[in-house]
């Protein structure tokens, strides 16, 4: 059999054939002109069953109006408990839920900022329009799957295959000097992750080691000089005329090149990760600070990383009765907040703070009404952090809603909700498109504004395009 210059390079360098191939599409010059101070990571971390943001981001001085809606059912987080931030494009005092004091510190630092009222729309929406029907509204509102899909295509209308992290890395991925992927999840791969080009890579969370995320069962550790492992590279050069073999052993071997990059990377520490105790989303957050450590050494200049707490779904017990600083919600908010702050202090070590851009998503809000259970059920519009060296922090980004400003006004059967008459629950409807939210974020990454209405395909109903809540 003939060889071409392909199968010697592949077969000379073995499970890195892939990555050698992506030299040669990508140019060995533009590999080469990569550097530390060119990089850029967004890390997504979704609170998966819809976040009670209503509990997340209260008003202090006008604490009375929030108090009214939420305290007889012992939902209220008492005024004296919250944790005082100053909101300037507000005029106004709020309060971060107690259990967020990692995040007040770093919102004291200028390093976190809040958007407000966001959520998945079809078009630009009022109170009127949505009563009324005049508008389009996304698909199957307050249901858990549809908005959990809607938050992570930005396709509020129809289905999508593909979620907007995995386009944004179809239109970044060319800065990467190798095959590495561009978009790695720490939660299985969920849509956000899809792109028509990219494939996601989904590993384990720390403390598994780095260089044992990736394992390849039945051979020895390492692999590299056993028979099988070399007749299995062997194999997957074979029938390449064939469109499904070579797909297969496609994937096959990107898999084997990824499993010995990051053996080959090892595990390197990176302060002031591990938390004690550890937990899920610390143990998330550190195993993506450890790829970011190795980033020169995989050759990557653009990376989308996924993580997920889930436990947000409080239809009860959301709160400790005559306690609702504790609970169910103050726990995990306690996780978010303290991985958060351990992860944006790994960055500072790292010298990349300025360089990675850390956001939350989930499914939706809550009900301003409690449901009488110590819980809330399901909303629209929420309200999202934003954490990293190059955000503007220290302040609300959004759409002015018809109060004339970004945060919505706290009453059911008020201006901003979708209920009306003596049942409204408050069920917020957003001001800010989650298209927008998402625009903001892949601009920042490196996403060309022509190529914005790709990611976002309604981006153009919404304006500004972006929010500016990065510099």
């Amino acid at each position: 059999m003939t060889l071409t210059r392909r199968d010697v390079l592949a077969r000379s360098f073995g499970a890195f054939g892939a990555a050698v191939l992506a030299f040669e599409r990508f140019g060995l010059l533009n590999a080469l002109a990569q550097s530390a101070g060119d990089y850029r990571a967004l890390v997504c971390i979704f609170l998966a069953g819809g976040n009670d943001s209503g509990n997340v981001v209260i008003p202090y001085d006008d604490y009375s109006t929030y108090a009214s809606a939420r305290q007889a059912s012992g939902l209220a987080i008492p005024q004296a408990s919250l944790l005082r931030i100053t909101v300037p494009s507000m005029g106004a005092e709020f309060g971060l839920h107690p259990s967020l004091t990692g995040l007040q510190t770093l919102w004291g630092q200028g390093r976190v900022a809040v958007v407000c009222n966001v959520g998945p729309l079809v078009e630009p929406t009022n109170r009127d329009a949505y009563r009324n029907r005049t508008v389009r509204i996304p698909t199957n509102l307050f249901s858990h799957s549809d908005q959990v899909n809607q938050w992570q295509t930005s396709v509020a209308e129809g289905t999508s295959s593909t979620g907007w992290g995995g386009r944004t890395a179809d239109r970044t991925a060319a800065c990467n000097a190798t095959s590495f992927p561009p978009v790695t999840s720490m939660a299985g791969t969920p849509i956000f992750t899809i792109g028509s080009v990219e494939r996601p890579l989904a590993i384990a969370a720390a403390p598994t080691r780095l260089d044992g995320a990736l394992r390849l069962d039945g051979f020895p550790n390492p692999p590299d000089n056993d028979a099988r492992y070399v007749a299995l590279q062997n194999l997957l050069l074979v029938d390449q005329d064939k469109t499904l073999v070579r797909g297969a052993s496609r994937v096959t071997g990107e898999a084997v090149a990824m499993e010995r990059a990051l053996r080959a990377a090892g595990d390197p520490a990176v302060p002031p990760f591990p938390l004690n105790p550890r937990t899920s989303l610390g143990n998330q957050l550190e195993q993506i600070a450890k790829l970011i450590s190795l980033r020169n050494e995989l050759g990557m200049c653009r990376q989308i990383f996924f993580a997920s707490l889930g436990g947000f779904d409080t239809h009860n017990g959301q709160v400790v009765g005559g306690n609702p600083a504790a609970g169910t919600h103050a726990g995990l908010l306690a996780q978010v907040s303290n991985a958060m702050r351990t992860f944006y202090d790994a960055t500072v070590a790292l010298g990349v703070a300025s360089q990675v851009v850390t956001f939350t998503l989930s499914d939706f809000a809550r009900t301003l009404v409690p449901n009488g259970n110590l819980g809330t059920d399901h909303a629209w519009g929420s309200h999202h952090f934003v954490m990293g060296g190059s955000v503007l922090g220290g302040d609300f980004y959004g759409v002015p809603g018809p109060n004339g400003t970004v945060f919505p006004t706290l009453a059911p059967n008020g201006p901003d909700d979708t209920d009306e008459g003596g049942n409204a629950r408050g069920r917020f409807i957003p001001t800010t498109a989650t298209d927008q939210y998402g625009a903001t974020l892949a601009a920042w990454l490196g996403v060309a504004g022509a190529d914005l209405p790709a990611v976002f395909p309604n981006i153009g109903r919404f304006g500004p395009t972006t929010l500016g809540f990065l510099g």
